[in-house]
């Protein structure tokens, strides 16, 4: 990092915070209160269905521009993924009313968790100067996650796909980003779990990627790698001479 760093952004889930569980915990209770029949092995089969499906997803890009246009396209998008999981383990006659509850349920502050050192972390580098931002795939739900998380105030800037219209790894959203900030890609970090969205879409996009590796599987990838956001402090100080 030769060029001096002056705004850090950062990946959302599983790298600010992270749902209470897991995606397939949050989908299997709230299945079976709508039918769904449950198995020994149902919750593992929804872990790969929604892996597969997510994957398989296309990016959420959306060409509209209207608040409440957009919101009924995210929710579309959402339901087509949920639908394929459950096509997959096991429809049931009441899924239209499950996967409403099921939205709702990931925009309730209540189903994520900060990691411990997010918030200390986060005022830590807001003390030391540094501007904050937000580049993630999560849609306008985001918003009220953070709100509720009580971190929104410490971000200078939030750039989501679904706004955007466009979305990682592509470098046009990490240049929306640098744009709110008006600096150049060499005076940027980003911070993120995934090596493909957040470290090398960064990385092309002209910025430092940082990968957070919390399991420790990563550590041959090469370049920045970080176990906890409490590690993000002394390398981001040495960018500051």
């Amino acid at each position: 990092m030769k060029t001096p760093i002056h705004v850090i952004f950062f990946d959302a889930a599983d790298t600010l915070f992270h749902v209470n569980g897991s995606v397939a915990d949050i989908y299997l209770q709230h299945a079976i209160q709508h039918g769904f029949k449950q198995t020994p092995d149902s919750q593992a089969l929804i872990t790969q269905a929604f892996q597969r499906a997510f994957r398989d997803a296309s990016p959420p890009i959306f060409a509209v521009t209207d608040p409440l246009k957009l919101k009924q396209c995210e929710r579309l998008w959402w339901f087509d993924i949920v639908h394929n999981v459950f096509y997959r383990v096991g429809m049931f006659a009441r899924f239209d009313e499950f996967f409403e509850q099921v939205f709702q349920a990931f925009e309730d502050p209540r189903s994520w968790s900060l990691f411990p050192e997010t918030h200390a972390v986060l005022t830590r580098l807001r003390e030391e100067g540094f501007e904050l931002g937000i580049v993630s795939n999560f849609d306008t739900r985001l918003f009220s996650v953070i709100r509720g998380l009580g971190i929104d105030r410490l971000f200078d800037t939030v750039t989501i796909a679904s706004l955007s219209m466009c979305a990682k790894p592509a470098s046009k959203i990490f240049a929306m980003a640098l744009e709110k900030h008006a600096i150049d890609p060499g005076e940027a970090m980003h911070v993120g779990d995934s090596l493909r969205d957040d470290v090398e879409g960064a990385t092309k996009a002209g910025l430092t990627g940082v990968l957070l590796d919390r399991t420790g599987r990563a550590q041959a990838t090469g370049g920045h790698v970080i176990k906890t956001l409490d590690e993000l402090l002394p390398l981001v100080m040495v960018s500051k001479g």
